[in-house]
């Protein structure tokens, strides 16, 4: 005789909390520091606050207003530019440093790679400073050197060069954080996939363009969406620099230091919590559709 459980006769499975206990702090942490502040952000965006009458809902006007902006949109050209010219650049020299140290044909590869490194743990605001100093013109290692031999230089903090400037210090810092994306990649690759590559007697530079850069297609896209959020984030390096080059860096020079501005120097907290949303929601976008881009080819 076969009996067959039914619901009434099969015990009920007791929840168990042990993951929510081991994921609740967390969570806790996520949201007040990650959830909470947004959401504040958009409440600040959906009210408007003036001399006369106070503050006042206004639904979508601020974004209308946002969407309109001159100001705005000036500052999103320059990091839109900073954008497609530094980063290029900057994951194009990791790239040749993590194919020269996993090559093993570089002496002193563990100083290498740590000296290649080694900008990235200097506080961006040091390394801003540093980098601004030299550019002096008047004060710095710009204007020693025309000084001393007589030459005409061009200002690096002039409004002309100030991007290119700025670019050349973000690469400075963070083409070793790269690097050492790249290189993690590559250190991961099966030896015998390149044991089996010199029996057949590929060269090395074949080897790199058959089996080391496909292996680097995940890390290379991780590096390009990191590289792109920061570059829609920069901030640190032209609000160091601004006392420097007034003239270059004006007070919407980037998204985030236009907001910056709006917030503590006009007092304009609804508009600049305004700006920060529609800045964060363009950067998703971006971001995503490079993710999409890239998984394809992966597929592909």
């Amino acid at each position: 005789m076969t009996v067959v459980a039914t619901p009434q006769t099969v015990p009920r499975r007791r929840r168990s909390w042990t993951g929510w206990r081991f994921v609740g702090p967390f969570m806790a942490v996520f949201a007040l520091v990650f959830l909470a502040p947004i959401a504040y952000s958009i409440y600040l965006s959906l009210f408007r606050t003036q001399l006369i009458g106070g503050t006042a809902f206004v639904g979508a006007d601020n974004y209308l207003k946002a969407l309109a902006d001159p100001q705005f949109w000036s500052a999103f050209g320059n990091v839109a530019l900073f954008l497609v010219v530094q980063v290029p650049i900057m994951l194009f020299l990791a790239l040749l440093v993590a194919l020269a140290i996993d090559s093993g044909r570089l002496y002193g590869t563990s100083f290498f790679r740590i000296a290649v490194f080694l900008p990235y743990a200097v506080p961006a605001v040091v390394a801003t400073l540093m980098w601004g100093f030299m550019y002096g013109s008047q004060f710095g290692l710009i204007g020693n050197l025309n000084d001393s031999l007589g030459l005409s230089l061009p200002d690096p903090l002039s409004a002309d060069l100030i991007l290119a400037s700025l670019g050349n210090i973000v690469t400075w810092e963070f083409v070793g954080y790269n690097m050492l994306i790249l290189y993690s990649a590559l250190r991961v690759v099966n030896p015998s996939l390149y044991e089996a590559a010199e029996i057949d007697g590929a060269s090395q530079v074949r080897i790199v363009f058959a089996i080391k850069l496909p292996a680097l297609r995940g890390a290379l896209l991780i590096a390009t969406i990191f590289s792109i959020i920061g570059s829609f984030q920069l901030f640190t390096e032209p609000a160091i620099l601004k006392d420097l080059a007034p003239n270059a860096i004006t007070t919407y020079f980037t998204p985030n230091y236009y907001a910056y501005e709006l917030s503590f120097s006009g007092q304009q907290y609804n508009y600049s919590a305004t700006v920060a949303i529609v800045m964060g929601v363009i950067t998703m976008i971006v971001a995503y559709v490079v993710q999409l881009r890239g998984m394809r080819k992966e597929v592909r």
